[in-house]
């Protein structure tokens, strides 16, 4: 028996997340004693698929296929399900972003499997298999139990620390026949953003909301952004104003994120905004409103103009790095 864990890759690299999953992984194996096989779907060399055994992982499934570069729902499914079969996997591991989130339902229903969504951490009990779990946007935790002999999860971003467990990755190329008929996405064209550090990617988020009073004074969340190798975000009312653009948009209703660091200027800290930045290591505050919801969440709190106040701070962190 194994645990399979599905590894997404980007234009054929992983990224961090990838290795999150991987070393979770590791560590349910090892207390079940058993190994971590890992599925890769898609154009990656076998270079970027050896760096899957630095942190645990003793096979490595690839399934290479140009018709499989892009997400199909229904295919990936399938692929995953069969090699789930094959491997005897009896816990499937998936990333709780936008792709697990389509995958997971579906794998479960196909392995008449119990899932477990949005999970943040270890099982606190193997048997029976009792797993934690957000709910209510991230406002409350449930210890889910899991009765079927095939367990599907999806962990939550940043909720498990990377840990290096070097071992020998068996490298198995395989084929799998996919359905056509499950083929239905047509991509016409491919617009990509380059040269900037993807959110849901960045470790720190400067993020601003209606506090900033307009789109010209968002030089001060990118310079600092700028000087603190970050993302930049906003809130949705800032997105829906057209101030920026919605790729920015964190919240319930917009990307759900989970940096070591995110820094709200301006933002009143409405439930729904909250609710995609849950799961944040360390949120700071900066905001004139002592009352202002945001102070409730935050590890650290500025009351002040965020116009006064960003200055000030950006000076501190330029001085500090000239200093360094």
């Amino acid at each position: 028996m194994s645990v399979l864990v599905y590894t997404e890759n980007w234009d054929g690299k992983f990224k961090k997340l990838t290795f999150e999953l991987i070393s979770y992984a590791n560590e349910i194996a090892s207390k079940l004693n058993m190994d971590v096989t890992a599925l890769s779907i898609g154009d990656v060399s076998d270079d970027e698929l050896q760096k899957l055994g630095k942190y645990g992982a003793k096979k490595i499934l690839s399934v290479k296929d140009a018709k499989l570069n892009n997400l199909e729902n229904n295919v990936y499914t399938s692929i995953i399900s069969k090699a789930a079969t094959t491997t005897n996997a009896s816990v499937v591991i998936l990333s709780n972003n936008n792709t697990g989130k389509a995958i997971g339902p579906r794998l479960s229903v196909k392995l008449k499997a119990g899932l477990a969504s949005g999970v943040v951490d270890l099982p606190s009990s193997y048997e029976p298999f009792i797993i934690k779990k957000k709910i209510f946007s991230g406002k409350a935790f449930a210890n889910v139990c899991i009765k079927t002999p095939v367990k599907v999860v999806t962990l939550f971003q940043n909720s498990f620390e990377i840990k290096v467990s070097e071992t020998n990755a068996v490298i198995e190329n395989i084929a799998m026949d996919a359905n056509k008929a499950d083929f239905k996405t047509t991509i016409i064209d491919v617009n990509k953003q380059t040269n900037k550090l993807l959110l849901t990617d960045a470790d720190i988020v400067v993020s601003g909301g209606r506090g900033m009073r307009g789109p010209e004074n968002w030089w001060a969340i990118e310079e600092l952004a700028k000087l603190l190798d970050a993302a930049t975000a906003c809130s949705r009312p800032v997105s829906d104003e057209g101030w920026r653009t919605h790729e920015e948009h964190t919240g319930q209703t917009g990307k759900v994120i989970a940096p070591n660091l995110y820094i709200a200027c301006g933002i009143s800290g409405a439930i729904q905004h909250i609710a995609g930045i849950s799961s944040t290591k360390c949120i700071v505050a900066i905001n004139k409103d002592p009352e202002a919801p945001i102070f409730e969440v935050a590890d650290y709190g500025i009351v002040g103009d965020v116009m006064t106040v960003l200055p000030e701070l950006i000076s501190a962190v330029k001085e500090f790095k000239n200093s360094i």
